[in-house]
């Protein structure tokens, strides 16, 4: 899942991407409502966490735009106002949820996941490919009724591959997915995470599943490239 935060005030929106990163999000981070346009034309976020008060552009115009232009990723507003006219204007705007600061991360994250739940473009539960096995509620996998216990990055990085089967996956690609925008592509970091993954999706069994593209990235796929 890809999620973009709007918001002006660099504590919070730091916080606010930590504990999203930790749960195996990947989020970019804008400070300005015209910013956040622009990076919501550029990708297809999953849900865009807007702050209301922005500098250049407010978080009801952004909002508006967004959805005249036909951006169907969730929008959950963040407001320091208490008036339910702000809120009501905000829904109104096309926000499908707000919350007003300040605000428990626990109580965000309960939301994302509600949104993500109530949206056609939420995962579906259990991802299945070749006795390969994800369940994308509890971060769980398995392979031939063998669990296999995942980190948070481990498991970013293999939903993102059981989400694309027998289809390349560029290193610029994995990094923008998995990390975030700003992390190197070329960082050997890819490389340590993806041996990591294989090492415990493959090890024991005899056809492998997860490859190395040369110059190209990687696969999973039950075929050798």
């Amino acid at each position: 899942m890809r999620l973009l935060v709007a918001e002006d005030e660099a504590e919070m929106a730091r916080f606010i991407a930590k504990g999203l990163r930790e749960h195996s999000y990947a989020v970019d981070v804008v400070d300005n409502g015209e910013a956040a346009l622009n990076e919501a034309y550029l990708y297809d976020y999953d849900v865009i966490i807007l702050d209301v008060n922005l500098p250049r552009k407010d978080g009801f115009s952004v909002c508006r735009e967004l959805r005249a232009r036909n951006v169907t990723g969730s929008i959950l507003l963040l407001t320091a106002f208490d008036d339910p006219e702000d809120v009501v204007c905000g829904l109104n705007c096309g926000a499908d949820d707000y919350i007003s600061k300040p605000f428990d991360f626990g109580v965000l994250l309960a939301r994302i996941h509600a949104l993500l739940r109530r949206t056609s473009r939420a995962s579906p539960k259990v991802l299945a490919y070749c006795g390969l096995k994800l369940n994308t509620s509890d971060h769980t996998a398995w392979r031939a009724g063998r669990t296999i216990r995942l980190t948070a990055t481990e498991y970013a990085l293999m939903e993102l591959f059981m989400l694309h089967p027998d289809e390349p996956l560029r290193r610029e690609s994995i990094a923008r997915e998995v990390w975030n925008e700003e992390f190197d592509p070329f960082s050997n970091v890819i490389d340590v995470y993806v041996n990591r993954l294989r090492n415990k999706i493959d090890s024991g069994f005899e056809q492998h599943l997860l490859h190395t593209l040369r110059n190209e990235g990687y696969i999973l796929s039950s075929r050798n490239p």
